[in-house]
């Protein structure tokens, strides 16, 4: 029984499990985060084609980062916190520096002399290894939604697969946000307050998951 109810057919179960974790998965990627942050910050500077990359990148190097963890990392941190911390402390780090660079950023240049460029394939994939809010969400959703007695590997693969789909959403939402935004950077002081405040919002939305 779960939660004092008769056990369902198997194919409905995993449908529930599948509609719930798409519902967190979408509630939770709208939400501020470096990923979403640094979308919104690029669909600014460079447009949406140019950030598909980036896009494409988060939505390969996620789903395959929280597989990963939830087959077995996960708990390899678990039983050693002192590494967690460390791994969170890293991460710390390095959005920071994100944030640092995004404040001396000067005004969009889409010529060939271009300063700074959106966020390469692989480089959006490996950022989620030091992305804090990816390792929350990467060690914490398989506890909250596999089914007691699902197998373990199949579990996991439906959270993934969920928080794969509802990150496609989100990941657009925030890009073309960007998009909308970047019309009104075209003085120098409008882009240095844009600057400044997505910094203080990439600083944010990581202290959240440390408190």
């Amino acid at each position: 029984m779960i939660f004092g109810l008769t056990p369902l057919p198997q194919t409905p179960v995993i449908l529930a499990q599948f509609f719930a974790i798409l519902s967190f998965g979408l509630a939770g990627g709208m939400t501020p985060g470096p990923n979403n942050t640094l979308l919104m910050i690029s669909g600014a500077r460079w447009g949406f084609a140019a950030t598909v990359p980036h896009i494409l990148g988060i939505l390969a190097g996620f789903p395959v980062m929280m597989f990963v963890v939830g087959l077995g990392v996960g708990e390899f941190f678990k039983r050693y916190p002192v590494l967690e911390l460390a791994i969170r402390y890293a991460c710390l780090a390095w959005i920071l520096y994100l944030a640092y660079q995004t404040f001396r950023a000067g005004m969009p240049d889409v010529t060939a002399n271009a300063s700074g460029r959106p966020m390469r394939f692989w480089e959006a994939a490996a950022f989620q290894w030091v992305n804090p809010k990816a390792w929350l969400m990467a060690i914490g959703a398989p506890a909250l939604f596999i089914v007691p007695g699902q197998d373990k590997a199949t579990g996991i693969l439906i959270v993934t697969l969920g928080f794969f789909l509802s990150a496609i959403p989100s990941t657009l939402t925030w890009c073309f946000f960007g998009t909308a935004i970047a019309r009104f950077l075209n003085t120098g002081k409008r882009v240095r307050i844009f600057n400044a405040v997505m910094a203080i919002l990439l600083v944010a939305s990581v202290i959240p998951i440390f408190l």
